[in-house]
């Protein structure tokens, strides 16, 4: 039997919740305030129902619900949806600050409910690939990671560049290594708008020597969406800005044994990885574990430290 799933909001980011969740036939109620686009909705999605606010949406016997409203609202309406003992997976960010993300992992908690944080690119086929290659010991120990996410916009105004683009890849950081970041370092700049920073890049640390760098910004005149994870016997990297994204290993290392280092140039090797789009593969996760207090990938614990990590490196981006 399909489960019955609410989206809430659907502009932007949640018109492709809404679009994903009918392919998945698990789309049965849309939350929209904005009548208009409401109505657009329903006419593509006619017998699906339609609501004004969220209370009314409660009051239907929907399995579970996905927000995708601007991150200000994201904790307001969790809250009310956990407090229902209903699932949710709400999107990245999963909060605005760290004490609201907290009170939603304890509320969680104490009403067992499944709870999870969009990080849609933790369910991506090529960042999977990814973690396989790194577990399986074929780049040798993990030693480095860097991403750039760059490009002219979109920009916003109620949240910065690094609270609206790191949380992905502070999650796959997290992912890749295991761990969460021993130490940090960010700064940033801000030419848009006052007290919102367009740029930033952020150094973190992490256990066993492993560090990372992530560049993100909305004042750049390309496209980039790029992954590298160096390894102490090849790497990897991840281009996907494109249609044509491609996963490359790369037979390469510097050799220390002679005393001298020495450049081991081998070959390059385009990794192939299944074709899906992560939003659907997401949902169909979230929708398979419904039931789940902690299902394993992305739960409200890991968006949690995903917003500790925010919260720390912004400290140091917004002296």
């Amino acid at each position: 039997m399909n489960k019955k799933i609410c989206v809430i909001g659907a502009g932007y980011w949640g018109n492709n919740h809404v679009r994903t969740l009918n392919i998945l036939k698990s789309l049965d109620g849309i939350v929209e305030l904005d009548s208009v686009t409401l109505k657009s909705q329903l006419k593509k999605y006619p017998g699906i129902k339609g609501h004004s606010n969220i209370e009314d949406a409660l009051l239907e016997d929907y399995d579970g619900f996905t927000i995708a409203t601007p991150a200000k609202t994201h904790y307001e309406i969790a809250k009310k949806i956990i407090e229902s003992h209903k699932p949710v997976l709400i999107e990245k960010p999963l909060a605005l600050c760290f004490d609201e993300a907290d009170e939603l992992a304890s509320i969680s908690k104490k009403n067992s409910v499944n709870v999870m944080v969009g990080h849609v690119l933790l369910f991506h086929p090529a960042v999977k690939k990814i973690k396989n290659i790194v577990e399986s010991g074929k780049i040798g120990d993990l030693q480095y990671i860097y991403s750039n996410r760059l490009n002219l916009g979109k920009v916003r105004t109620e949240e910065n560049v690094f609270w609206s683009l790191a949380p992905h890849d502070i999650a796959i950081f997290q992912y890749l290594t295991n761990s969460t970041p021993q130490r940090i370092k960010a700064s940033g700049s801000t030419f848009l708008q006052k007290g919102i920073p367009d740029s930033t890049i952020t150094e973190l640390e992490y256990p066993n020597g492993v560090k990372g760098h992530i560049f993100v910004s909305w004042l750049h005149p390309f496209k980039e969406q790029r992954l590298v994870v160096i390894g102490s016997e090849a790497m990897i990297s991840f281009e996907g800005s494109s249609n044509e994204s491609s996963l490359k290993f790369y037979s390469k290392k510097i050799d220390l044994k002679s005393g001298m280092p020495e450049k081991i140039d081998g070959p390059v090797k385009i990794i192939p990885f299944e074709k899906r789009m992560p939003l659907e593969i997401e949902l169909n996760y979230f929708i398979n574990h419904l039931g789940e207090n902690k299902p394993s990938i992305s739960n409200i614990y890991q968006g949690l430290e995903v917003i500790k990590i925010l919260e720390e490196a912004s400290k140091q981006i917004l002296k």
